[in-house]
């Protein structure tokens, strides 16, 4: 690996020598710019304005703009004494906890390692950060910007993360963030408990081998199903789009909720919910849990018991006509038995005469 910058951290009297490396090798995806007439590659020049000719890049160097058209220039010798301790320096302004720097303060990490004679110290200062629980805040000049960064013990390494300047983070106050006093977003305690069940769920210890970049593995393997089906110079057209879901529908959370702890990283988690779902509010209609049964089953039991000596009297009289009823049908049943068995006894007596004539034939 490449040092990118020598210098050394300074904090009081203390000096220590250090190197510092790239701490990130960017894994995207490396596409180029094909003309479509006859997918050559495009490329770029750096010409010169004036007249319109290449420029090598040993003829290039750096320059201020003091007036429209007019430049101080500026070489890398020129910004290196403009301030040789700020180049050369990672200058510790104070130690601050760690929790107190917003996450969205982080830029752009490096690797420190210690230079020539300075192992001894850079291990003091490891150590020192590391039992503290503290990350030094500090100035530093990468190229031709001067940089807040926070110097952090990873493991055995210490590394400096580059930090972003307050004025550089826009303010979020021009979003509309629901407050959490606000109506429209109200929380119940219903929907944070089912949450807070679904997070602890879903936990586990940070191993960050498991994750990778997935989409990029996607392109790479439809790019060798292209070349295999040789389809290497075919465009794919986009496909109509799809209606647009309505923003206006309403969310059914619980439901969500309780499809989510359903799945196999949060059964647990929901065994747990409801065994302690007693004090919870009650959740709609649609998704209805054991602890809305029980009300119901509360209401329906007392119901019955009160309708029983009120029916009494109409169930004995509705026997009584059931009875009185019965007995008439059956009465009026019986002529038309009879006739219907008369209709069926000429029938019967013919099919007993033609099973007999075959009988008689063979007899004969």
């Amino acid at each position: 690996m490449r040092s990118m910058w020598k210098g050394a951290i300074s904090f009081g009297l203390v000096h220590i020598p250090v190197d510092m490396y790239a701490a990130v090798d960017s894994k995207g995806l490396d596409l180029t710019m094909l003309d479509r007439r006859d997918f050559s590659p495009v490329g770029f020049k750096r010409y010169n304005k004036g007249n319109g000719k290449e420029v090598a890049w040993d003829d290039i160097v750096k320059g201020y703009e003091y007036e429209d058209g007019e430049y101080v220039v500026l070489s890398d010798e020129d910004l290196r004494r403009a301030n040789p301790e700020a180049t050369q320096t990672i200058d510790i302004q104070a130690f601050v906890n760690a929790e107190e720097v917003p996450l969205i303060y982080y830029d752009q990490p490096y690797y420190l390692a210690p230079g020539k004679g300075g192992a001894k110290v850079y291990a003091l200062l490891r150590e020192t950060l590391r039992e503290a629980g503290k990350i030094g805040i500090a100035r530093v000049v990468i190229r031709v910007k001067q940089h807040l960064a926070a110097l952090v013990c990873v493991g055995d390494t210490i590394v400096l993360n580059t930090l972003r300047y307050p004025d550089e983070m826009r303010d979020a106050g021009e979003l509309k963030i629901p407050s959490p006093s606000s109506k429209s977003a109200a929380v119940t305690v219903k929907e944070l408990k089912m949450a807070m069940a679904l997070v602890e769920g879903m936990s586990e210890d940070w191993e960050p081998e498991q994750y990778r970049d997935t989409y990029r593995e996607d392109v790479l393997a439809l790019v060798k199903k292209k070349i295999k089906a040789k389809q290497t110079k075919t465009i794919t057209q986009p496909e109509p789009e799809k209606e647009k879901r309505t923003s206006g529908k309403v969310i059914d959370l619980v439901a969500l909720l309780q499809a989510s702890l359903g799945k196999k990283p949060a059964k647990a988690a929901l065994a747990a919910l409801e065994d302690d779902d007693d004090d919870d509010d009650p959740p709609p209609r649609k998704s209805r849990k054991p602890a809305d049964d029980e009300d119901d089953d509360d209401d329906e039991v007392s119901a019955p018991r009160a309708r029983k000596t009120a029916d009494a009297g109409s169930r004995a009289g509705a026997s009584g006509a059931r009875s009185t009823r019965a007995t008439a049908s059956k009465t009026a049943a019986k002529p038309v038995a009879k006739k219907a068995a008369a209709k069926k006894a000429p029938v019967k007596a013919a099919a007993k005469a033609t099973a007999r004539a075959p009988a008689r034939k063979k007899a004969a």
